[in-house]
């Protein structure tokens, strides 16, 4: 977001003002959308917003330097909220605690947005009931090389497994490359068990549809396929709730759609300009998302009919690690994607010779969960390369490390974020 001095603006939102700083800040220079722009949008859309958003508690992700720099994390509500944003505390695998902010309304949406955030972010929890989730959520995400009729059909499955455990799927666009299948349940069960019965639909799903789909949760293991990926409902975790405007220079939407939509759609359909005019012809079609909920009885008891999922093979040097049964190697630890890509390149550039054997899937760039940002990772996947003609393992290209300096109780190790 670039520098301005333009004078604040005040709003009145159905009785509650709310004040909106440089409000002509150009956010998205590619459409011309300025932070009122999105303000505005958001209030269009407050509604569907609000239903996937509204009343849970919510990390904040925030990209004071625009949507080319990294955003970074913040848990905590900030101690200047006002009265209207609600609060809630949550406690972490981690060991640590951070009152996050709760929003009910569309001044609350209107006041996030003026913090410089661009999605939601909430957790699959109430703020009246912390530790049972009321929404197991399946994000279809497709490696490189994948185009988007795979993710359909992997996504007419995930429907046909969730059916089958009478369970209804909501479908939307992730805003980037993937699908997100929403479903409601009643809190009636723990993390720990919405986790298994997401991970227990990633395996039948792929079960159903080999080769297509996979519930492999190390990347370097999947091919060209679409991760079912089932760890975004363990504790911690948000994804970008319905109506979130994504860091894309197109200031591309997730958006909800109708099962007879989700063949036809492309994600690149659905921008803030084009998400106004949808919501204000057809509504929003998660409208009875609330009042779908249903149980995990039927994937919990398939979890206990397909027994534990494969676990990966530990190293033997006695650390505990996992040890990957794909030829890896590292190329670079990096503060941004640019410097990521830039490695890359540089890598490509010193092995020329083994680039043309490299599919698409091979090349891993991951955005990885710091302590308040992301950090990137870059390594290759040499599978498809000759045994003889495979590079070693060499000193990374950069080695940036994101918990210099940082220790907190239970320091957790990082994990690919969505």
């Amino acid at each position: 977001m670039t520098p301005s001095k333009t004078p604040a603006e005040i709003l009145d939102i159905a009785g509650t003002e709310v004040r909106i700083s440089s409000p002509d800040k150009v956010v998205f220079p590619e459409p011309g959308l300025t932070k009122l722009d999105l303000v505005r949008y958001y209030l269009a859309v407050a509604e569907g917003a609000l239903r996937g958003a509204g009343g849970r508690p919510m990390v904040l992700k925030r990209f004071p330097k625009g949507i080319d720099a990294e955003p970074f994390f913040q848990k905590r509500v900030p101690d200047n909220h006002p009265d209207f944003i609600d609060t809630t505390t949550l406690h972490y695998a981690s060991g640590t605690s951070a009152e996050e902010a709760v929003i009910r309304d569309a001044a609350g949406l209107a006041w996030v947005v003026n913090l410089g955030c661009l999605d939601l972010n909430p957790h699959p929890v109430r703020a009246e009931d912390l530790e049972h989730p009321d929404e197991l959520r399946v994000d279809l995400d497709p490696m490189p090389g994948v185009d988007w009729s795979q993710i359909v059909d992997v996504a007419y499955v995930a429907r046909e497994v969730l059916d089958d455990m009478g369970l209804a799927g909501w479908p939307k666009t992730s805003g980037s490359r993937g699908l997100h299948i929403l479903v409601r349940i009643a809190p009636q069960w723990s993390y720990r068990d919405v986790r298994l019965a997401a991970e227990t639909l990633a395996r039948e799903v792929e079960n159903r549809a080999p080769g297509l789909a996979t519930a492999r949760w190390w990347k370097e293991e999947r091919g060209e396929s679409v991760f079912v990926d089932f760890n975004q409902n363990a504790k911690d975790r948000t994804v970008a709730s319905a109506y979130s405007v994504r860091p894309l220079p197109d200031a591309r939407v997730s958006t909800p759609l109708t099962w007879d939509e989700v063949r036809s759609a492309r994600p690149d359909q659905f921008t803030v300009r084009t998400v106004v005019e949808r919501f204000a012809e057809v509504g929003d079609p998660h409208a009875g998302i609330d009042d779908a909920v249903g149980g995990l009885d039927g994937l919990l008891a398939l979890a206990a009919e397909l027994g534990p999922a494969e676990k990966a093979p530990r190293a033997g040097n006695g650390s505990g690690r996992r040890q990957s049964v794909m030829p890896l190697i590292e190329v670079a630890r990096t503060k941004s994607k640019p410097e990521a890509l830039a490695a890359l390149e540089e890598w490509k550039a010193r092995h020329a010779e083994v680039v043309p054997s490299l599919h698409p899937a091979d090349v891993l760039v991951d955005g990885m969960r710091g302590s308040s940002s992301l950090w990137y990772r870059v390594r290759v996947n040499l599978q498809h390369v000759p045994d003889a003609e495979r590079p070693a393992q060499e000193e990374l290209i950069a080695d940036y490390d994101p918990w210099a300096g940082k220790e907190w109780p239970g320091r957790p190790g990082s994990s690919p974020a969505d």
